[in-house]
């Protein structure tokens, strides 16, 4: 009975797999090669600017915080301009176009300021394209699905993720020369332009859903139902408590591991990311998302607990694995739970909105935790996401037995 079981679950899950539009497909495919480019870099990244160019923990904290915020201030804008033009892929483009045109920046930098002023429009290109493409998920899913969308272009995004650093180790660990891993990177970063190009068409969108269409002004804000405004709240807590994951790669490297092995701190995190978020959004169109999404909270107090106690690489493992775990049960529910409470005709500046807001909380969260790990060390940095993560849970179970409000 129990063989059976296992066998009608795995035909379900291969058949909604098949029936996820092909575009959810070419969008997660888009996100995958990005991905490998942008984590090549990125994995090595924190250890480049400390030990090559001479940075501080503080610095590359305000670094990540102000990158990350430009993501989220930029997904603002760029989400309302998708809503007023009826739109999303042209945005979406420019946006992937803008993240691969600066990759060649960042084997050519030889200061702070340059890897400062390349991540930074690195960054914004990835507001760019954030919120019309999250958007254009919900465009090209039936609802009904829209949990497993999310979820699967996460996970495909995600396999991106765990493709690059272990890319980077190899290449690092073969020529153990940064700039050098950094040229090889570029080239992901276009094909994922090019199957953009080539693969994701826009939809046939009724004219009747933008026929009122959103206005790029603070007047628009009285159209969200409250429980739109609940998901931002829920989403700025989740922040705070999730610093940049640069902090997972410095932590290793003061664990003892060797430079060219650190990115495997990026590989071992989005192994269990990767498995975990198309299942998670899969069994969140069967229940309550926000229960999920207490898991995944819960899972988030585990991992920086055990970060801040680490005293070896098993510990650190563990760690990061959880933060992992976490991370497949919480970025892709935040989107749809948007998506879900968004008005449709205005869901481009919904996820602007939403962004918009984990993008300020991001920016403190992670000058914060460089502060503390300059300061006091590195344990008081992950204390800190503890603390943040339990108001995160603390919210989330006190609204699963409320009725969404319109």
């Amino acid at each position: 009975m129990k063989r059976m079981k296992t066998e009608v679950n795995r035909k379900t899950t291969a058949r909604g797999l098949r029936i996820i539009p092909p575009g959810i497909w070419a969008l997660g495919f888009v996100s995958m090669f990005m991905d490998i480019s942008s984590e090549m870099i990125h994995s090595l990244l924190p250890i480049f600017l400390i030990s090559v160019l001479g940075a501080s923990a503080t610095s590359l904290g305000l670094l990540e915080g102000v990158a990350e915020a430009a993501v989220f201030v930029t997904k603002m804008f760029s989400g309302a301009l998708s809503d007023w033009i009826g739109k999303r892929k042209g945005l979406t483009l420019v946006g992937y176009g803008m993240a691969a045109l600066t990759k060649p920046v960042f084997p050519l930098a030889n200061s702070y300021a340059v890897v400062f002023a390349a991540r930074l429009i690195d960054r914004i290109g990835k507001g760019v394209r954030g919120a019309p493409r999250d958007a254009l998920v919900a465009d090209l899913t039936p609802e009904d699905r829209r949990g497993a969308s999310y979820g699967l272009r996460q996970s495909l995004d995600t396999v991106g993720a765990l493709i690059g650093p272990l890319a980077g180790t190899l290449l690092m660990a073969a020529t153990g020369n940064f700039r050098l891993v950094f040229w090889i990177a570029v080239v992901p970063a276009f094909v994922s332009v090019a199957v953009l190009l080539r693969f994701v068409k826009e939809p046939a969108t009724p004219q009747k859903q933008f026929s009122a269409k959103s206005q790029i002004h603070w007047r628009e804000l009285r159209h969200f139902p409250s429980a739109f405004w609940s998901v931002v709240a829920v989403g700025a807590v989740f922040t705070l408590a999730r610093f940049s994951e640069a902090f997972l790669i410095l932590r290793a490297s003061g664990l003892g591991v060797a430079t060219a092995y650190v990115p495997l701190t990026l590989v071992v995190m989005n192994i269990t990311y990767a498995a975990s978020a198309y299942p998670a959004g899969w069994l969140s169109d069967r229940m309550d998302r926000r229960v999920v999404l207490s898991i995944g909270a819960a899972l988030l107090i585990s991992a920086d607990l055990v970060l801040a106690r680490a005293h070896g690489i098993a510990a650190l493992a563990a760690g990061v694995s959880l933060w992992g775990l976490h991370m497949g049960l919480s970025q892709g529910l935040l989107t749809a739970l948007v998506a879900d409470a968004a008005p449709i005709e205005r869901r481009g500046t919904a996820f602007g909105l939403f962004n918009l807001a984990s993008g300020f909380v991001l920016l403190f969260a992670s000058v914060i935790a460089g502060e503390l790990w300059d300061r006091i060390g590195a344990p008081a940095t992950f204390y800190m996401g503890a603390c943040f993560a339990g108001l995160a849970l603390l919210g989330l179970l006190s609204q699963i037995n409320r009725p969404e409000e319109d």
